[in-house]
């Protein structure tokens, strides 16, 4: 059993979850972690159907996923990392009414945590970008590749791991929540040294506030740009007008999925916060395992966002019907240079009969492609 002295970098001050002799032993009645327990069985089952049944739909066509499908792939793995790796420990301990993993399980899932929502949040961000770029700069979102997607996931990975592994070097250090039944991010420590407070910080920062604001940026110059564009997507033909209706439903999908999943995490990061650099005492054990579970619900929302809202999403469309696109579909890319140079040949002659079917000619020959 873990004692005070086992959590290093406190110099002589203990926090004040650790004030307790057993600190693993659930502060709450045992009917609330039997409903705390079941709560987080019901989230993880869901979760693993919903985010398994994702991944074998896009693992199916593998070869010809998009960009955007990539990085929605990558999504959904890390909510079913969080919930397969994660969640089994949290619901064993809620019923037996105490941590009973010990102190370096802790470690682990407080790692595995932290690892797979700072991966899902930077993921979002990305996506958001992309969104920002497909709707607000054509022309630089046209070349967006397979390879530039594959290389983002590289960057988000190394970015989840390198604030993950801090704590368990020494920068920082993972710890039970104050309800004992769950391991976190020891947010005390900015209450124990200038050390903490700056890991603290940078952790929230870099973590939370920066994609926050990359997030809310992308999505406000979205609709500002959506609204001030009506009148330029009347122009278009009947397909190029269905390929701009996709592309806000995809936007709009991927702005529910960041808004689920900032609701979920926003209270959580509030008690932390509070927790850190305000008066600990004044949060009520009962009061902070509510945030927890709320948090712990995020992995669940996106699969049920994507059903919802049927935006024609390659990952939810039978193998025929993707077949069947695919096959009257070149890629996007290419498609739409040749009609911006077109275009702007057609401006320069000023021939407005050659015009019409010449772009008619290139309409039919290389349709948007409408699942990015």
């Amino acid at each position: 059993m873990a004692t005070n002295k086992s959590f290093p970098g406190y110099d002589g001050i203990i926090p004040v979850f650790e004030r307790e002799d057993d600190l693993f032993e659930s502060k709450l009645s045992k009917e609330a972690d039997i409903c705390a327990g079941l709560y987080l069985l019901c989230i993880g089952v869901l979760s693993t159907i919903g985010n398994s049944y994702v991944l074998l739909m896009a693992c199916r066509r593998k070869k010809k996923l998009r960009p955007a499908e990539i990085m929605t792939m990558n999504l959904a793995f890390c909510d079913l990392g969080i919930s397969v790796s994660g969640k089994p420990f949290t619901i064993i301990s809620f019923f037996c009414h105490r941590w009973v993993f010990g102190w370096s399980i802790c470690q682990w899932y407080g790692w595995v945590g932290f690892f797979f929502g700072c991966g899902s949040l930077i993921t979002m961000t990305v996506v958001s970008f992309d969104r920002y770029m497909k709707i607000c700069h054509l022309r630089y979102g046209t070349w967006v590749k397979r390879r530039h997607a594959f290389i983002s996931l590289i960057l988000i990975w190394f970015y989840a791991s390198f604030w993950a592994t801090l704590p368990l070097v020494g920068v920082g250090n993972y710890a039970p929540e104050p309800f004992g039944t769950s391991c976190t991010l020891d947010w005390w420590l900015a209450q124990a040294s200038l050390q903490g407070k700056v890991f603290v910080i940078s952790i929230m920062f870099f973590c939370l506030i920066l994609p926050t604001v990359v997030i809310i940026f992308s999505y406000a110059k979205i609709i500002v740009k959506v609204k001030s564009s009506a009148q330029e997507v009347a122009v278009y033909d009947t397909r190029n007008q269905k390929n701009h209706t996709l592309e806000i439903k995809l936007t709009k999908v991927a702005m529910l999925i960041c808004a689920g999943f900032l609701i979920a995490w926003i209270p959580y990061a509030v008690v932390s916060v509070w927790s850190a650099f305000g008066n600990p005492d004044s949060v009520p054990i009962e009061f902070s395992v509510v945030p927890t579970l709320l948090a712990k619900s995020a992995a669940m929302y996106n699969p049920i966002i994507y059903q919802v809202i049927d935006c024609k999403c390659p990952c939810f469309r039978s193998s025929k019907t993707l077949q069947k696109s695919n096959s009257r579909q070149p890629g996007d890319g290419e498609n739409r240079q040749d009609i911006d140079q077109l275009q702007s040949e057609n401006e320069q002659s000023g021939n407005e009969k050659t015009t019409a079917p010449r772009v008619y000619t290139i309409s039919r020959r290389s349709i948007p492609s409408t699942a990015e």
